[in-house]
């Protein structure tokens, strides 16, 4: 693992007090290298971090279909994103959809599945970040083709797509993707996030 978690100006995120540095590293690039690759211990780890994230209950509701570069799932996955990720997304050295368990054994509705894919899926990138990789999680693919081009049975629901490699160049980004890489990160101030005794008095 690495322990470097170099971040290009403007993308370290500033905080009023001090981040670990995982968290402050941690961002969401479309640039992504073609030609790296996703070695297996690297790919398992990302997965098993998800697998350890809190659920309700232990009931542990996330999934995800998964697969490398220049493997057949792969493929799929992209087939299934959105034009506008489609173009980028194809760089990245793995893509992943990760999908929340939604009904229980008995066909009953299990509470907080989507939740759990957000909790189990943020470990993931932070694995990512830890394993000197990158994460960019989309909203932006079909959600009916997943379910028929894996035949996701009923009771699972495709929640996000996650592409996951290493930095590259922006240059053969579109121009508004190139302006968004290098623009700095940026977030709400905690007043307007954080509130005490009444809502919008904030408590930072």
């Amino acid at each position: 693992m690495t322990e470097d978690f170099e971040v290009p100006d403007g993308k370290r995120a500033e905080s009023s007090v001090p981040l670990h540095p995982l968290l402050a590293a941690r961002w969401s690039p479309r640039a992504l290298d073609p030609d790296a690759e996703l070695d297996d211990a690297r790919f398992r780890a990302l997965f098993e971090a998800a697998r350890w994230a809190p659920s309700w209950g232990n009931t542990q509701p996330a999934r995800y279909l998964a697969g490398r570069r220049g493997e057949a799932t792969f493929d799929r996955i992209h087939g299934t994103l959105s034009r506008g990720n489609r173009g980028w997304a194809e760089s990245a050295s793995a893509l992943a959809i990760g999908v929340a368990r939604t009904l229980d054994d008995e066909g009953e509705p299990l509470p907080y599945g989507e939740y759990g894919v957000a909790l189990a899926t943020q470990n993931l990138v932070l694995q990512a970040v830890a394993e000197g990789l990158v994460a960019h999680q989309m909203a932006g693919f079909d959600r009916d083709a997943v379910r028929a081009e894996f035949d996701v049975p009923a009771g699972f629901d495709p929640v996000v797509a996650i592409a996951i490699g290493l930095p590259g160049s922006a240059e053969g980004l579109p121009d508004r993707l190139q302006e968004k890489e290098r623009a700095p990160r940026s977030r709400r101030a905690l007043a307007e996030l954080v509130f005490t005794d009444r809502w919008g008095a904030p408590r930072f």
